[in-house]
């Protein structure tokens, strides 16, 4: 589950445009506020049994950033003790963007198993061309540094999340790919999301129904596609991820949302 809410976090970028370094880096906030904080519950398959495998919760505060005020975003996973009899998953997440969406610093330390790795990244803006400066340790304690720029913005799972959630989904078009550039694991990679359409979702154990937009991040090796995973998105001005469906090598895990506190707008997906 090291990719939960890379899912979410990417989904949106569908609305953005190649234009100037300026307009890709900073974005009106029309998704959040300081004080939201929104909770998973995450299952795993195990032999054709659905077990409650951990949980998840995501949270956003204001902060100062080398003298400037910023949001800070957290995002933190936690196996269950039924599930660390088979595989302990620890994942923390941080990221920080000024107050217009722009990446500032990005931090993941993610414990799987017994292996234990840091990925940390600094973005700075000099003459209007976008630097970004990563340090990734691995789970023997290596440590590689590359420091790399480009004429578009990067960014990395939490703030392209972050920017995401205020985009308009109104033009997506089905099955419209997407490649976009994102740091994780000391590189640079290129990924793939595609649009799939809307779908109403019942969410589990509850009588809440939510209007969704469905995403499917993919991969392909020798040409074939996989879908990795299947995300639901609110289908309102909160852009939430309701519902993620993981296609892992091992097994397939899923999210659910059980918790909200501090939104910014109605929940005007939830259909009564």
């Amino acid at each position: 589950m090291r990719r939960f809410i890379l899912l979410s976090l990417m989904l949106l970028y569908l609305g953005s445009r190649q234009s100037p370094l300026q307009a890709q880096c900073t974005s009106p906030n029309t998704a959040f506020l300081s004080g939201e904080t929104l909770s998973y519950d995450l299952y795993f398959n195990w032999k054709f049994i659905w077990l409650k495998a951990g949980t998840a919760a995501m949270n956003i505060t204001e902060t100062v950033y080398q003298g400037e005020p910023a949001f800070r975003c957290n995002l933190t996973t936690r196996g269950s003790k039924k599930a660390d009899r088979f595989f302990i998953m620890r994942d923390t997440l941080e990221s920080i963007v000024s107050q217009e969406l722009t990446p500032l610093y990005y931090r993941k330390g993610a414990l799987e198993g017994k292996r234990y790795h840091v990925d940390q990244a600094w973005y700075s803006y000099p003459n209007g061309v976008s630097h970004i400066r990563q340090r990734y340790r691995n789970h023997h304690g290596d440590v590689s540094e590359h420091q790399r720029k480009s004429n578009v913005c990067i960014y990395d799972m939490l703030s392209m999340l972050l920017r995401a959630r205020s985009f308009d989904a109104q033009d997506y078009r089905i099955d419209q790919k997407i490649n976009f550039p994102m740091a994780d694991g000391g590189k640079i990679e290129e990924q793939t999301l595609i649009y799939r359409g809307k779908k109403n979702f019942k969410m589990e154990n509850t009588k809440v129904t939510y209007r969704c937009l469905v995403f499917s991040f993919v991969e392909y090796k020798n040409g074939k596609e996989k879908e990795v995973i299947t995300f639901y998105i609110s289908d309102d001005e909160n852009h939430l991820p309701v519902r993620l469906d993981m296609f892992l090598n091992f097994g397939s895990a899923k999210a659910f949302l059980t918790g909200t506190r501090g939104l910014r707008n109605p929940q005007t997906s939830i259909i009564e």
